[in-house]
């Protein structure tokens, strides 16, 4: 008995491995708006998310349904303006975390084109099937994309990854620092206070008030040191967590 072999990677099993996932998720949902607040990781993580909804609701929209056309017209809208906003970044970067993000888009052996070209191919698929014309070829190669631009997309959010991380690492130094700052100036308050209170002791009954300003500066001492163990507390937390 002579048995059909269908390759692994090939448009017709990329397209029925989705089609038997596809009343799992939520085509159709409401996307976020790419202006809504949202860190720079997940707008590049949401992007590898949409590049699959997107090729789902257009498998879909192929079938007919004019409600998956429309909602794979506005997954393609944000992924665009979220390509565009996560390129424009770079501006927003010191200049090495900079060079990073223009690097993984432009550079020598950046995904940058590998992406634009995906866009290119959906935009083309969804005019295609917009116009009800021929649209089979085109799908078929949007469908074969599928495993590149996952694996472009996952570069260009570990490269955001890592940066944001950098920038946690330098804050939290700064911290630390500033927190050693605080606590060398508490241990000479405490200093100047017991020396204040010995001078008023000393000084009887003329050195009264000179001891009253004396306690305050021990009181604020205190809290000043308080204060910097809980932050040391916190930045130690902090470690512990990243």
């Amino acid at each position: 008995m002579h048995t059909q072999t269908v390759k692994p990677h090939s448009p017709t099993m990329a397209a029925a491995m989705a089609l038997s996932t596809v009343r799992t998720l939520p085509l159709h949902a409401r996307p976020t708006a790419a202006n809504e607040s949202i860190s720079v990781v997940n707008m590049a993580a949401r992007q590898r998310m949409l590049s699959q909804r997107m090729i789902l609701q257009t498998m879909l929209a192929a079938s007919g349904s004019d409600t998956h056309l429309q909602a794979a017209q506005k997954s393609f809208q944000l992924f665009c303006d979220s390509h565009a906003t996560l390129k424009s970044k770079a501006s927003d970067f010191d200049a090495t975390s900079a060079q990073k993000v223009r690097d993984i888009y432009d550079g020598s052996r950046g995904v940058g084109s590998r992406i634009e070209q995906f866009m290119q191919q959906m935009r083309t698929t969804l005019q295609c099937i917009s116009n009800k014309g021929a649209h089979t070829e085109s799908l078929n190669t949007l469908i074969s994309s599928t495993d590149s631009v996952l694996e472009a997309l996952n570069a260009v959010t570990t490269t955001f990854d890592n940066i944001t991380k950098g920038k946690a690492e330098q804050i939290m130094k700064e911290l630390t620092d500033i927190v050693s700052g605080i606590q060398t100036v508490a241990r000479e308050a405490k200093v100047v206070s017991f020396n204040a209170q010995v001078i008023a002791a000393r000084a009887g009954q003329h050195g009264r008030e000179f001891a009253v300003v004396a306690n305050v500066l021990s009181n604020i001492s205190a809290e000043i040191d308080g204060m910097s163990r809980t932050a040391v507390n916190l930045v130690e937390r902090n470690k512990q967590i990243a």
